[in-house]
């Protein structure tokens, strides 16, 4: 109804006209009640009824316009005699309408108006007595119909206003959420910029008296030294604390070996295969003659090492899955794809590798925040960090895929 209105508002007209038909017919004074037959609507009085149901079609886009017709047509009925048609029953329909779509000032001024309009010709001019009962069926009906049209804007208005308060609350629970982590990610990269800053400006310092003095007087080249041990050794402690503010309850403890990359790519997957999960490594790197840079070397080991984690706990049994590190220009493009425990192969015939997934279920089901704590979104930080993006998403006939692009330069 609320997709096709136009057709709703044709399909309400023609019942209304078929009510209108029905009722030119019926005889409010017979001997037991209504009777039928006994009276016969005059060609006329059935071409206005044809008119009123035929405007009400367009009750919705000009209701004001429609009143006025069907109340025009109305008045018209009412003052040409016997037989009455009740024509005002367009007129009703019309008054609900625009009481429905507009304030409750408006709706009472027109109620009013229309109701004193075709009442008071009715009375006043109508063929029947002033106090027929049809004449006191109109001021019934019109007046119903604006209470009914306002007390449905009423309840619109009501659920509209619930509604904008639910989702003005939610965005504002978002944009709190949001300047929270901003203020947080700023407090915590000034802590970074104060320690590094303070304590590498005072290991520049002493490096330069030592080279300035190692070869007349060594052993203020020693003391000179001996500051910058100190200075380097105190800014990896402060560092080390303002880095431990990120981590949560569960966290492995900082390791004292070097940060991963994809020198180790093949350890990281041979324990995968170890916990049982078959997985294909292609890298097209050439790693000793373009070195990648640190972090985007760290980078493309933690993205692997998190959608690899994620297939194990997520995907189906049996899955498979499939790592490719290809240099593209300037470019690392890292994929990681599985099959969610579906297929005999993570790739379908003949294809290339595309990107595995922090879910990989065979209904592409993930909770990637679990794993390690972080999950996509920690894969997106470290991409979004360098200049690059990633992509996560479950795969046409099952499986899950990730793709992160880590820009070189």
């Amino acid at each position: 109804m609320r997709a096709h209105p136009l057709a709703t508002d044709a399909v309400l007209a023609l019942g209304a006209l078929l009510c209108m038909v029905v009722g030119s017919f019926a005889d409010p004074h017979g001997p037991h009640g209504p009777t039928f037959g006994t009276r016969t609507p005059e060609p006329f009085s059935l071409l206005l009824m044809v008119l009123g149901a035929a405007a009400l079609v367009f009750r919705r886009r000009r209701p004001r316009v429609v009143l006025a017709v069907t109340a025009g047509l109305s008045l018209l009925e009412l003052t040409t005699g016997e037989p009455r048609a009740p024509v005002a029953m367009s007129a009703v329909i019309a008054l609900f309408t625009v009481a429905a779509h507009t304030d409750r000032p408006t709706t009472w001024r027109i109620g009013v108006l229309t109701m004193a309009a075709l009442t008071g010709v009715a009375m006043l001019v109508g063929p029947l007595p002033w106090y027929a009962q049809e004449n006191i069926g109109i001021f019934a009906w019109t007046g119903m119909a604006a209470a009914a049209g306002d007390a449905v804007r009423s309840r619109r208005a009501f659920v509209d206003a619930i509604r904008e308060r639910a989702e003005r609350a939610e965005r504002t629970r978002e944009e709190e959420a949001r300047r929270r982590v901003a203020e947080e990610r700023l407090r915590i990269a000034r802590d970074l910029h104060d320690v590094v800053a303070h304590h590498i400006a005072l290991v520049n310092v002493q490096a330069g008296v030592a080279a300035h003095v190692m070869d007349k007087r060594p052993d203020q080249a020693k003391e000179a030294l001996a500051h910058v041990r100190d200075a380097s050794r105190s800014a990896l402690n402060e560092l080390r604390a303002t880095v431990g503010l990120l981590r949560q309850t569960g966290d492995p403890e900082a390791p004292t070996e070097p940060a991963p990359g994809l020198a180790v790519l093949d350890d990281l997957t041979a324990t995968f295969r170890h916990a049982g999960l078959p997985v294909r490594v292609m890298v097209q790197l050439d790693r000793s003659r373009d070195p990648l840079p640190s972090a985007v070397d760290l980078a493309a080991y933690r993205v692997i090492q998190e959608a690899l984690t994620n297939v194990r706990k997520h995907a189906g049994p049996g899955a498979k899955a499939e790592v490719s590190v290809v240099r593209v220009g300037a470019s690392v493009e890292v994929t990681v794809l599985d099959d969610g425990g579906a297929g005999p192969d993570p790739l379908p015939a003949g294809g290339t590798p595309a990107a595995a997934g922090p879910g990989g279920g065979a209904d592409g089901g993930v909770d990637g925040e679990e794993s390690g704590g972080h999950g996509l979104l920690g894969m997106r930080e470290r991409a979004t960090a360098l200049g690059g993006s990633c992509f996560a998403g479950p795969r046409y006939g099952g499986g899950y895929r990730v793709h992160a692009i880590l820009p070189v330069a």
